[in-house]
C-alpha cells in the first residue's frame, strides 16, 4: 500500500501515465535536465505578447520599426517635450492632417484636441480659417469627421453659432493692406478687396480663435502644403501676436512627423531665415 501511494505521488510530480515503466519514470527528469535553458518552456509558451502603445498592434504586427519610432520618438519624446503645450500641438496636428486631406487620422487627432484643451468653438474656428488657407474642398473634406467626433461626445452646436465682437485689428495691417493694393489692385482688384475685407479684416479678426492661435495654424498648414514663400508674413504675426520663436521653431519640429521631413526642412529654412 505504502509503494502504490509513494508511485501516485511520483505520477502527479513528473507528470507520467501510470503503467509507465520505472527506468522510464527515474529517467525523464535526468534527461529534462540535460536540455538547453528554456527550451521546456518554450513548448508550452504561447505566442509574443504584443506591447501596448500608441501604435498598436497591427504597425507592431506589420512595421515594427515604425512601431518603435511612434512609441519611443513621436509620443514617447515629442508629444511630451514642453517647448510646446499638448494643447498646441494638437493645434498644429489637426491643422496639418485637415491642410493635406488626411480624414481618416483626423479622427484620432480631433478627439485629442479635445482632451487637450482645444475647445469646440476653436476647434471650428481652425476649420473655417482653413477654408480661406487650403481651400472649401480640404474643409468640406474634414466636415464629416467634426460631425462624427462632436456627435460623440454630444457637443452643443447651437453654441457654436453664438455671435461675438471682433478682434481688434493689429498693428501692422494698415501697412499690410497697403502693400495688398499695391500688388494686386491694378491687376485684380477684387482679389485685393476680398484679400483685404474678407481673409485680414473678416476672418482674422474672428473671435473663434486668437491671432497667437490663428497664425499658428496658418504656419502649419502653409507649411505642410509646402508653400513655404508665404510663410513669412504669418511668421510676422505669429511674434507679433504672441509665438515666441522657441514655439515656432518646435511647431516645425512637430509637423515633421505629420507633414514630412522635406516640408518641415524647407518651412524651417524661411524660419531660419528671420
Amino acid at each position: 500500500m505504502a509503494q502504490s501511494i509513494t508511485m501516485n505521488r511520483l505520477d502527479r510530480t513528473i507528470g507520467v501515465k501510470r503503467n509507465t515503466p520505472l527506468v522510464w519514470v527515474l529517467t525523464i527528469p535526468l534527461l529534462v535536465s540535460l536540455l538547453p535553458a528554456g527550451t521546456a518552456r518554450a513548448q508550452t509558451a504561447g505566442p509574443p505578447q504584443q506591447r501596448t502603445g500608441p501604435s498598436g498592434a497591427v504597425q507592431q504586427r506589420l512595421v515594427p520599426g515604425m512601431a518603435t519610432y511612434t512609441d519611443e520618438v513621436l509620443y514617447g519624446d515629442v508629444w511630451s517635450r514642453p517647448e510646446l503645450s499638448p494643447r498646441d500641438r494638437s493645434l498644429v496636428t489637426i491643422s496639418v492632417l485637415i491642410a493635406t486631406g488626411k480624414p481618416a487620422q483626423l479622427q484620432g487627432h480631433l478627439g485629442r484636441a479635445l482632451r487637450n484643451g482645444v475647445t469646440p468653438m476653436e476647434a471650428s474656428g481652425v476649420l473655417t480659417h482653413l477654408a480661406i488657407y487650403c481651400g472649401w474642398p480640404s474643409a468640406v473634406t474634414a466636415l464629416e469627421v467634426y460631425d462624427q467626433v462632436y456627435g460623440a461626445r454630444d457637443i452643443d452646436t447651437e453654441a457654436l453659432r453664438v455671435a461675438v465682437a471682433p478682434l481688434p485689428a493689429l498693428a501692422s495691417d494698415a501697412a499690410r493692406s497697403q502693400s495688398v493694393n499695391d500688388q494686386f489692385a491694378t491687376i485684380a482688384p477684387k482679389f485685393a478687396e476680398l484679400t483685404n475685407e474678407v481673409v485680414f479684416d473678416d476672418l482674422w479678426r474672428r473671435s473663434d480663435l486668437s491671432v497667437r492661435d490663428r497664425s499658428l495654424v496658418s504656419i502649419a498648414a502653409l507649411a505642410a502644403m509646402g508653400d513655404d514663400d508665404q510663410l513669412d508674413l504669418y511668421l510676422l504675426r505669429g511674434i507679433e501676436s504672441g509665438l515666441t520663436r522657441d514655439q515656432i521653431a518646435e511647431a516645425l519640429t512637430h509637423l515633421a512627423f505629420y507633414a514630412g521631413w522635406s516640408k518641415a526642412t524647407k518651412a524651417m529654412t524661411v524660419f531660419g531665415r528671420r
